[in-house]
């Protein structure tokens, strides 16, 4: 079809003329007449599309690249007018054809989709049930396995819990830490008084056990009717408990510091009520009075080597005393005899002046003299005063570190000489003194002073040890604090030379 002009049709001026080679209208062209072969109408002829050209290869550089882009160009408008020259009515059957293909691709792969959709789901749904049957076993095997670990669990819990019972805590350390300062069950006077009574219980004991009164037996007790026979078996076997219970008891005396006391007395308690557990069938058991005499001699025992171990170090600080002591004396002695040696030099020359009539070297060897009274005056009085000496504060940062000190005092003349006999090959470093301090009562300031730093002490059981956990700050603040008059010099910070210069990397 197309549009005809009615007649007498102008076209309207203001149009103007048509371009060159344009119409105002275009002839209709006729359908193409159906081909028609003996099966009826024949489909047309199939569309043949001419092919697409291929990309030019480009050139190097940006010339060549423009050059292939436009030589491309030129190919597909060529192309293009190719195409549109085609026959629509082909174009238009062509792509029928291409569709009714598609469609029945799209159907075939549909249905072989469904169908490997279905084969999957079963091989998965096979699978499945597989798996789900091999988690049921392997949950009931767990739940086998967990019913026997807890019933394994109950009973070492309650083997745990009945040897708990049995056993006693025996580690040092652990008994170290608990002990704390040792309390004596049996308060005497020395080491001789303890022996005394631990030999008394020991006798009661003994008579106890001549006496049969050791382990309770039932009254009568008969083997295949026979008294006798029973009587004799009741015999060997309380002879072998009571064994049994005297071997153990024996062991831990034999084995007793004062700190494990507790845990042999609790030892002890629990071996007794072992023994009474065997004899149960035959009423066989360690009477109570045995067993408190037992008790008693591990208290004396205990007490006892506290008691050894107090007059042991009782005579090491007297002997230390003494011999602190002997060497003061000595000073003394020695010190005396020089200035008593210096006075009789002074005196004969006094003396030979005299007799030249010298009166200018008289009063001079005479003013010698008074202050060689003098002196010898001060070291008789020191001699005779037991209480006058010096208050040494000293440290001894590489061995104790820098937060220790150790107040002690000395009668010598010389002090520094006890400092460095503390000094000696027992620690890897010499003291540093921070203070020396001289009074006439030093046993007074000593005693303040460690009143004073109580709190501090390294020590708490042997108080003649003389460390503190302080800085020599802190008991510069006390010594200030208790009477500013006694300190004259003092040196915070501690020289340690040896420390400082072994600290040095070579």
């Amino acid at each position: 079809m197309g549009w005809r002009p009615p007649p007498g049709w102008i076209p309207d001026p203001a149009w103007g003329p048509p371009p060159p080679g344009w119409a105002l209208w275009v002839p209709v062209q006729p359908e193409p007449p159906a081909d028609h072969g003996a099966n009826g109408p024949t489909p047309a002829t199939p569309l043949v599309l001419p092919p697409l050209p291929q990309p030019t290869p480009a050139g190097g550089g940006t010339k060549g690249r423009y050059q292939a882009l436009t030589a491309d160009y030129a190919r597909l408008r060529e192309w293009a007018h190719q195409v549109m020259a085609l026959d629509p009515f082909q174009v238009l059957a062509g792509a029928e054809r291409v569709r009714g293909r598609l469609a029945d691709d799209i159907a075939r792969e549909r249905a072989a989709l469904a169908e490997e959709t279905e084969r999957v789901h079963a091989e998965l749904s096979g699978e499945a049930e597989r798996v789900r049957t091999e988690l049921a076993q392997e949950r009931a095997r767990a739940e086998k396995r967990l019913g026997k670990l807890r019933t394994e669990e109950r009973r070492v819990t309650e083997k745990l819990a009945t040897v708990r019972e049995q056993v006693v805590t025996t580690e040092d350390a652990l008994l170290l830490q608990e002990a704390g300062l040792y309390e004596y069950q049996h308060p005497l006077g020395n080491v001789v008084a303890y022996k005394a009574r631990l030999a008394t219980v020991k006798d009661k004991m003994k008579a106890m056990v001549r006496a049969g009164d050791a382990v309770l037996t039932p009254v009568a007790w008969t083997v295949n009717g026979s008294a006798r026979s029973g009587a004799k078996m009741l015999r060997d076997h309380s002879r072998l408990m009571l064994r049994a219970y005297n071997t153990e008891a024996d062991n831990l005396v034999r084995t007793m510091r004062p700190y494990r006391l507790d845990s042999a007395i609790e030892r002890l308690n629990k071996s007794r009520e072992m023994i009474t557990r065997l004899g149960k069938t035959e009423s066989i058991s360690i009477s109570d009075d045995y067993h408190e005499l037992r008790i008693e001699e591990l208290e004396l025992t205990a007490d006892y080597q506290n008691k050894l171990e107090e007059e042991k170090e009782l005579a090491r600080a007297e002997r230390e005393r003494q011999r602190e002591e002997q060497a003061a004396q000595r000073e003394f002695e020695r010190e005396k005899a020089r200035l008593e040696k210096e006075r009789a030099h002074y005196r004969s020359a006094l003396d030979r002046v005299q007799g030249n009539g010298d009166a200018a070297k008289a009063e001079e060897l005479r003013a010698k003299l008074d202050q060689i009274e003098v002196a010898i005056d001060g070291v008789e009085r020191r001699e005779a005063n037991t209480r006058a000496g010096y208050v040494y504060i000293i440290s001894n940062i590489g061995a104790f570190g820098d937060h220790m000190i150790k107040i002690g005092m000395t009668r010598r003349l010389e002090p520094q000489d006890r400092i460095r006999e503390l000094g000696d090959a027992s620690v890897p470093f010499r003291f540093d003194a921070h203070a020396l301090i001289f009074s006439e009562d030093a046993v007074g300031l000593e005693t303040r002073l460690h009143h004073e730093l109580d709190d501090r002490r390294v020590n708490r059981v042997n108080l003649r040890r003389e460390f503190f956990y302080a800085t020599p700050a802190e008991v510069r603040e006390v010594l200030e604090k208790i009477g500013g008059q006694h300190l004259i010099e003092y040196t915070e910070i501690p020289e340690a030379p040896e420390w400082r210069a072994s600290r040095q990397e070579p």
